[in-house]
């Protein structure tokens, strides 16, 4: 807890910034300024060095976590005087299946659940391809003259294949979030709710237009496939469909991120 604290006073560290991310860390230009990458970087290190240190620590750490996080709880019922019956956490319980179903079932939701089995059918379809065409390109690379960017036509593709698979899930995660959060905000009138849906739609919306990206890249790669036309159609329709349902996604500010 105390490296915690100390870690929090470092001004390299812009303050949660690892709560408005997409997780990809491998990517990212902001390491350097997220405390959870630098702990999770650090911990690996020392679990690094022996295996059975590391399953005694992760178990004594979670042991910990549990035994903080219970004396939290436990502050919080006697502030707030929360304790729920047992008929009344059932209702909660089905209150939020009602609300994941509501949220599961709006339009932006359904179409970006579509778009995750149109990448899979593709990938699926297209693997003998992308076989054939790794053969191709790696010949290509072998045969680069001074000048020549297949090279660089091949770290891209890769690049962009990789992008589509990461954000592929990512998004239909991300706009079931916000469209929760939305109908949470308007039940219970709360605005971290709202902050928090306009949060993760903007983060749907970035994985959304890079996704577009990556696959133009793919299609100018493979002009004659339109099962690629197919997913960026869908993509489209997504892009009006979120923005539509989240207007104030666009403005939401990230710290550090969307800060110049």
């Amino acid at each position: 807890m105390e490296r915690m604290d100390e870690r929090a006073r470092d001004p390299r560290f812009i303050p949660g910034i690892y709560n408005y991310c997409d997780a990809w860390c491998e990517r990212c230009a902001f390491t350097y300024h997220c405390m959870n990458y630098t702990l999770t970087q650090e911990e690996e290190a020392a679990h690094s060095r022996s295996r059975d240190a590391e399953n005694e620590a992760f178990w004594d750490k979670l042991h910990a976590t549990f035994e903080t996080t219970k004396e939290k709880l436990e502050e919080m019922a006697e502030e707030t005087d929360f304790d729920l019956e047992e008929e009344e956490l059932e209702e909660s319980m089905r209150e939020q299946d009602r609300v994941h179903e509501a949220a599961q079932s709006m339009p932006c939701s359904r179409t970006a659940m579509r778009y995750m089995d149109v990448v899979d059918q593709w990938f699926q379809l297209n693997e003998g391809l992308f076989a054939d065409k790794g053969g191709e390109l790696e010949f290509l690379t072998q045969a680069d003259e001074p000048g020549d960017d297949s090279l660089d036509d091949v770290t891209s593709l890769r690049d962009c294949l990789e992008v589509i698979r990461w954000y592929q899930r990512q998004i239909w995660v991300k706009i079931c979030r916000a469209a929760s959060g939305t109908i949470r905000a308007d039940l219970d009138e709360i605005a971290c709710f709202q902050e928090d849906a306009d949060d993760s739609a903007k983060v749907a919306l970035i994985g959304i237009e890079r996704s577009l990206a990556a696959w133009a890249t793919v299609l100018s790669r493979f002009p004659d496939h339109e099962d690629a036309i197919f997913s960026l159609t869908l993509l489209k329709r997504l892009l009006r469909q979120v923005e539509a349902a989240f207007p104030n996604a666009r403005a939401f500010r990230r710290p550090g991120f969307d800060d110049e």
